[in-house]
């Protein structure tokens, strides 16, 4: 049985050494109020959310993907055995209000807190924390545009944990184009509407954890315009409340059928049918789209955090494996009076682990920058500086999506190739991990979409200003550490990659502009650009890392290992996995011509793509 234990010490180095993050949020007014920034009580909430984790959740893991979700004839759903009992300690214990709104029941906690415990809970059980993880993208849609008879009605049940939410956008005929959908909203002429439509892939959408599902619809109202200009949102309750708060009757939405999946088992991924549901608008008419984005924005930071949790799960298993699988010699011996020595002596299964640890702890990093970030953007008192963070928010976060699912994914199959033969084997539960990842880069958005998101959206329909600040900060850590002569070969191919990456935008700008191709210049370079984009980030943060650590080791502040070990992984980052920007760039650079070609001849079609 695979083993997890939180990453606490790194957590740890990251909010107080690398962020300063009580330091950040004593200054907000918010979280003073709150008394929700000091130190020691950060520390508190993060060890208890390891021990609930850890004893709790983990132990559930190989149960629910063996088991997975049972639909019954009612359309009802049981979750695997523990799910339901692990929930409702979960939510006794207030982790489901943890950063939420003090107004409606929260804790009023820095969401960089919340952030951490959402890494440790995919790590012990990715499956099981979607139930509360998409409950909480729920909250923050209605929190943000809902009107305060439905925030005053729904926001503390949802809050409490009593209810949970879902997002409900792809139809079968239409994923990434939500312009198609079908589901239609018609008025009752009470103020609530009649939803009908069909929804798929919707993730815990229905399950006996708790009283009540909030499900948060598009749909497109009659005499609506088409596309995506004509979507709004509604919120449709499986049971609708009464006055008083207590459920009601049941609504017209019904559970169709349980999607058998690669992975996550555990996790009901519903086909839910609307029919003639009783929802209520959420914010404006024909502005759904742009509601449902906060939402969408909150999953796509948590399917990033899926990712690194996986990851980091699976290279703990891999290290212990390789700290005890003896095979071969290696010289010098290590285990002189064994028959061979443990595979963690040897070049290539270090390389694997190596690749593991580097992406998995700059993953983290950057996530934990993205949350300390969204506290600031949503709480700091000054304007310019919520600005700054609603930025670097908007621009890292396809970032933190597709290039850390991307990694998590690569981390999970080293770790099960560390483990060779036993790797595919189910007893060891490396086969888990691997399936249960491959899901992160598929949705909320593929990481193809995620790349056109950041390159066309963020990089260059502002001109690259939000870029520009990104690459003011990076130059700004270069300049000040020049004279660091342990930074150095660092800060060379860091300032380098980040000023390509400046070059290559301006060159994939040029040809955005040339004619009615630009747009397939563009969608060719993305992908590309957005690994490069990540690498560049992670160096950026790795860099930073190694300053603190070298400075611990020079003043013999390193008992235990750990900051020679932040040193070592800086410095296989580097020369190891950062050169791929160098790949990178010479894709980029070679554009859509290699795409632009006759599906006849390419692909055998009868329809030539080009100039067809």
């Amino acid at each position: 049985m695979p083993q997890y234990k939180a990453p606490l010490r790194d957590i740890k180095f990251l909010m107080h050494e690398l962020l300063q993050a009580p330091q950040a949020l004593a200054g907000v007014p918010f979280y003073q109020a709150n008394d929700t920034a000091d130190a020691d009580l950060l520390n508190q909430v993060l060890e208890e959310a390891a021990r609930f984790v850890e004893t709790e959740l983990a132990p559930l893991n190989r149960v629910g993907d063996e088991e997975g979700c049972t639909r019954h004839e009612d359309g009802s759903v049981t979750t695997p055995t523990g799910f339901k009992e692990a929930y409702r300690k979960y939510r006794e214990a207030g982790w489901t209000a943890l950063d939420a709104d003090p107004n409606y029941g929260g804790q009023g906690m820095p969401h960089l807190v919340s952030n951490v415990l959402v890494e440790m809970m995919t790590s012990a059980n990715v499956a099981w924390s979607m139930y509360p993880g998409l409950s909480h993208g729920a909250y923050s849609a209605l929190h943000a545009v809902g009107s305060d008879e439905l925030k005053d009605l729904y926001l503390p049940k949802i809050v409490s944990g009593e209810w949970t939410g879902t997002m409900c956008l792809t139809e079968p005929h239409a994923g990434t184009d939500l312009g198609m959908i079908r589901t239609r909203a018609v008025s009752n002429g009470d103020g609530s509407y009649a939803v009908t439509g069909t929804k798929i892939f919707i993730s815990a959408g229905e399950h006996d954890l708790a009283d009540n599902i909030v499900h948060l619809v598009l749909a497109r109202l009659e005499g609506s315009p088409q596309g995506t200009k004509g979507i709004s949102l509604f919120l449709v309750p499986k049971f609708v409340p009464n006055a008083d708060g207590s459920v009601g009757e049941r609504n017209g939405v019904v559970c169709g059928s349980l999607e058998h999946k690669m992975g996550i088992h555990g996790n009901a991924t519903a086909v839910l049918n609307f029919d003639g549901a009783k929802g209520y608008l959420v914010g404006e008419i024909n502005k759904g789209m742009n509601h449902m984005f906060i939402m969408m924005n909150a999953a796509r930071l948590g399917t990033g955090l899926q990712g690194l949790g996986l990851g980091e799960v699976a290279y703990q298993n891999a290290l212990a494996y390789a700290g005890d699988r003896i095979q071969m010699r290696h010289e010098p011996r290590v285990n002189a009076d064994e028959p061979a020595d443990p595979i963690i002596v040897h070049p290539d299964v270090r390389r694997m682990l190596l690749t593991g640890k580097a992406y998995t702890e700059a993953g983290r990093a950057m996530a934990m920058w993205l949350a300390l970030s969204i506290d600031l953007e949503h709480h700091h008192p000054d304007e310019a500086q919520r600005k700054e963070a609603a930025d670097l928010v908007a621009l890292l976060t396809p970032v933190a999506k597709a290039f850390m699912t991307d990694n998590g994914f690569t981390t999970a199959v080293l770790s099960q190739q560390v483990l060779g033969g036993h790797g595919y084997i189910r007893e060891w539960g490396l086969d888990q991990f691997v399936r249960d990842a491959r899901i992160g880069q598929i949705y909320e958005g593929t990481n193809g979409i995620q790349a056109l998101d950041l390159l066309g959206r963020k990089v260059l329909m502002d001109g690259g200003k939000k870029l520009q600040k990104l690459a003011g900060t990076l130059q700004e850590f270069v300049e000040d550490n020049a004279d660091d002569e342990d930074l150095a070969p660092y800060l060379d191919q860091l300032g380098k990659a980040a000023g390509q990456l400046g070059s290559l935008t301006m060159v994939i700008g040029q040809k955005a502009m040339a004619g009615p191709e630009g747009a397939d210049e563009v969608n060719a370079a993305a992908v590309d650009y957005l690994r490069y984009f990540g690498h560049v980030v992670y160096g950026y943060l790795w860099a930073r890392m190694a300053k603190i650590a070298h400075e611990k080791i020079r003043a013999g502040q390193d008992r235990d290992g750990f900051y020679l070990g932040k040193v070592q992984t800086a410095r296989f980052y580097f020369t190891k996995l950062f050169p791929e920007t160098k790949a990178l760039a010479a894709t980029i650079k070679a554009g859509n011509e290699p795409l632009a070609v006759d599906d006849r001849a390419v692909f055998g079609l009868e329809r030539a793509l080009v100039g067809a």
